[in-house]
């Protein structure tokens, strides 16, 4: 059965004041609620959410909780990381129950990974990351190492950025499509070309961007990238027209995925797949021109190892250039054959 992943923002709730944190509670029991949750798991994720916000004004003073829906067909899902720009700090011991620094009972990233069935957390000079994932205790959805960064500017309800991942047995299709220029007309040419993409995601990759530049025509257009792995091939293919950078991290050193120039709904030569062999076990990373395309993973030690949605909000944290919408679609591809 395949599983289709559509475009969901990331809601952005600073932390900076003590009041904040039961603003963080009640959006995301609420948010819960709103998406089938039970109220004994709603309540639990109201717990995280407060103990991950009340983690960040511990330790660093100030920072974000980033709230995003996860969902998996019927089931959903709620994903919750604090991020802050702090020194970090000393993980293995925030995690005992009992260790504080802030002179409280020192309970919080403790009880996080005991509620959340996913939890992971990154912490270097620059800050920590930490990833909770709550899901319906009677009925969880499986887990998928796919991790999305999706901001509109200025928390514009509109999104020049959209996505898509399509996941089926032994392949997946996924998507990054930027509408040039940001706000609703961005967002009209985005939604256009992701309809069109869901219809049939998995339809040869010329193809399918031959559908997509028929759908965004008469729209602003924007740049588009499309990537297919098949893990029975161990191979991915990649074909993409525009700004949208890509980027295979696995292996000796970082692969950059080929684009061409163009607009698709608006002018492009014909595209080119580019095929790449050999990639299990790499991460594939899309993101849109929101984000610097000059990060290396290889300066964060170990951060290539933890969840996809911790490194796609360590770079957004790290990367994120504040005058566009911004996306950061991160797949481990072992997702594939797990």
């Amino acid at each position: 059965m395949d599983v289709n992943l559509a475009a969901s923002l990331t809601q952005v709730l600073r932390l900076d004041d003590a009041s904040q944190v039961g603003h963080a509670r009640r959006v995301v029991q609420k948010l819960a609620e709103q998406h089938g949750f039970a109220p004994t798991d709603a309540g639990r994720a109201a717990i995280v959410a407060t103990e991950l916000s009340s983690n960040v004004l511990k330790h660093a003073e100030q920072g974000e909780l980033h709230v995003r829906v996860l969902a998996h067909g019927e089931q959903c899902g709620i994903e919750l990381v604090a991020v802050d720009r702090a020194k970090g700090f000393d993980l293995p011991s925030c995690l005992v129950d009992g260790y504080s620094t802030g002179g409280t009972q020192g309970i919080g990233l403790g009880a996080v990974s005991r509620l959340a069935q996913v939890f992971d957390v990154h912490a270097d000079a620059g800050g920590a990351v930490v990833l909770a994932r709550l899901y319906p205790q009677e009925h969880p959805a499986r887990d998928l190492r796919i991790g999305v960064s999706h901001h509109s500017l200025h928390d514009d309800p509109a999104c020049g950025d959209t996505w898509h991942v399509a996941l089926g047995e032994q392949r997946l299709s996924a998507l990054v499509i930027d509408g040039l220029g940001h706000g609703e007309e961005a967002e009209r040419a985005a939604k256009a070309g992701a309809h069109a993409f869901a219809q049939d995601p998995f339809r040869a990759p010329e193809q399918l961007l031959g559908e997509l530049h028929h759908a965004m025509a008469g729209t602003r257009g924007g740049a588009v990238a499309i990537a297919q792995y098949q893990g029975v091939s161990d191979k991915l293919d990649f074909i993409g027209i525009g700004n949208i950078g890509a980027t295979l991290v696995g292996g000796e050193r970082p692969r950059g995925l080929a684009s061409h120039p163009g607009i698709v709904g608006g002018q492009y030569r014909k595209g080119q797949v580019f095929d790449y062999a050999h990639v299990k076990g790499n991460l594939l990373i899309m993101f849109s021109d929101g984000l610097q395309s000059r990060w290396n993973l290889q300066i964060y030690p170990g951060l290539a190892h933890r969840h996809p949605a911790v490194i796609a909000a360590v770079l957004h944290r790290d990367f994120c250039r504040g005058r566009d919408d911004v996306t950061v679609l991160v797949i481990d591809l072992e997702t594939v054959h797990g």
